[in-house]
């Protein structure tokens, strides 16, 4: 398991990487677009009080990842005790068997969960998930709407080094690309001109960069899992490992015993034969 992990790994770092480009074309695009024209959009507007609020937790679909699921888990509770505290209410969306697994344990309401694609998500999954969450923040309130979408999951940093993470997805606050995304430091937006109008590309793009940004944290979940679970299987072998070395010195060291014990017998019966016969 050790290595089909490594070995997955490595594909799940290339496709973060070969994803890297669209994001940091998209997310020049929509910034351009964004501090250019003074749009008002629904995906960009924020309500001053929020009422409800919505969190998409990423889990793996599978154990033997050592404290990846618990440590994602734990970030969603602490943003669900600040979201509960802030008087709003959470709708609770998740991917993963080990997330559906915790909540309904709990008995713990799930407006919707995904599973079954944890270590090698698509952009299709990305790309329904973002249609279910655009839908349900786009819905007014008294039908059910949300004023908030968070998503929490895990940010892939090195093999030995993965950290949880809890970003608000809607309404959207466009910035930068990651460091980790632009090729160099002197790089610099180019000037680009919306056909037909601005708000009619947004309304186009906005939605993308939805897709876009949800499959960046699947994707960064996925390289952390497979990560974690590489870590975690290396320990068990190790650990396997050393009990048997303390293991067979235990096995070894009661031959030993039972061998010297047999040969004390063996020189004891013969030296009461020998005293036996020398009295005889």
């Amino acid at each position: 398991m050790e290595l089909i992990a490594a070995s997955r790994v490595v594909k799940a770092q290339q496709a973060a990487r070969s994803a890297a480009p669209y994001t940091r074309e998209l997310t020049k695009a929509v910034s351009a677009l964004a501090s250019a024209h003074d749009i008002d959009h629904p995906l960009l507007r924020a309500v001053e009080e929020p009422r409800r609020s919505a969190m998409l937790l990423i889990t793996s679909d599978r154990g033997l990842a050592g404290a990846y699921s618990a440590n994602a888990i734990k970030a969603a509770e602490q943003l669900h005790a600040k979201i509960i505290q802030e008087g709003q209410e959470n709708v609770q969306y998740i991917t993963g068997n080990k997330g559906v697994a915790y909540f309904e344990f709990r008995n713990r309401h799930i407006e919707q969960s995904w599973t079954g694609f944890s270590d090698r998500p698509t952009y299709a999954e990305a790309k329904e998930i973002a249609d279910v969450l655009l839908e349900r923040f786009l819905r007014p309130y008294e039908e059910g709407g949300v004023d908030q979408i968070h998503i929490v999951g895990t940010r892939f940093v090195s093999m030995m080094t993965q950290n949880p993470m809890a970003v608000r997805l809607l309404p959207l606050v466009v910035e930068d690309a990651p460091a980790d995304y632009v090729d160099s430091a002197e790089e610099t937006y180019p000037f680009y001109d919306f056909e037909p109008d601005a708000k009619t590309v947004l309304d186009t793009v906005l939605p993308l960069f939805v897709a876009d940004r949800i499959h960046t944290a699947l994707l960064q979940s996925a390289a952390s899992e497979l990560a974690s679970r590489q870590s975690a299987m290396k320990s068990a072998t190790d650990n396997a490992q050393e009990l048997i070395e303390k293991l067979t010195r235990a096995e070894n060291q009661a031959r030993q015993a039972g061998i010297t014990q047999e040969i004390t017998e063996i020189v004891g019966g013969a030296s009461a034969l020998a005293e036996s016969a020398g009295n005889e």
